[in-house]
């Protein structure tokens, strides 16, 4: 007997391997639709991935993920360990969350974003004020936008594509593209041209 739970408004692809005590398809109030998820899947022990999700192809796991209701993933999708994602997340083809990565509601992450590790997207601007969850804003990470290790960025904040957030930063403004920027609050420091790499 498999040590999960699937209910039945799962729908799930081709050689998808799910680890012990994972749950996939956990009801929710307002993502009681069908969860689905693609070819290639691996979903690590303990994850719990709830109603309504769209998930690509080549889908992974670290242990212990959560992702909440009404999600929509593209292809080559990657969470980290005990990394969390809120509900109405918009993911894009391969992007890559490390361990313990926070994604709040209403967060995009464009094609090829990479977070490193501890990174925490916020989306309420004044947090318990009247109308905070009517007004929730996530950030927006554009393509092929990299996000170093313990870094905030706050909410609706736009990394732009190609930008660099060096570990530690806590960014409260739009980074350009292609810019990198560090420090608290972030400040551009150079060019991403400018790197070794």
């Amino acid at each position: 007997m498999a040590n999960y739970k699937i209910y039945p408004n799962v729908k799930m692809g081709n050689n998808v391997t799910i680890g012990e005590y994972c749950v996939i398809g956990e009801p929710a109030k307002d993502g009681d639709g069908a969860t689905v998820i693609g070819d290639n899947a691996v979903i690590r022990s303990h994850t719990v991935i709830y109603a309504g999700n769209k998930i690509g192809n080549n889908f992974s796991t670290g242990h212990g993920v959560l992702i909440r209701e009404n999600n929509q993933f593209g292809d080559n999708v990657s969470l980290g360990s005990h990394s969390v994602v809120e509900h109405h997340v918009v993911i894009g083809n391969n992007v890559r969350a490390h361990s313990q990565v926070f994604i709040p509601e209403y967060s995009t992450l464009h094609e090829g974003a990479w977070l490193g590790p501890n990174v925490v997207l916020t989306n309420a601007r004044y947090p318990l004020s009247k109308h905070a969850k009517q007004e929730l804003q996530g950030p927006i990470i554009m393509p092929k936008a990299k996000i170093g290790g313990n870094s905030t960025i706050l909410p609706g904040v736009t990394v732009g594509a190609n930008a660099l957030v060096g570990a530690g930063s806590v960014v409260t403004k739009d980074v350009p593209a292609g810019k990198v920027v560090a420090g608290n609050p972030a400040k551009v420091i150079k060019d991403i041209k400018e790197l070794p790499y």
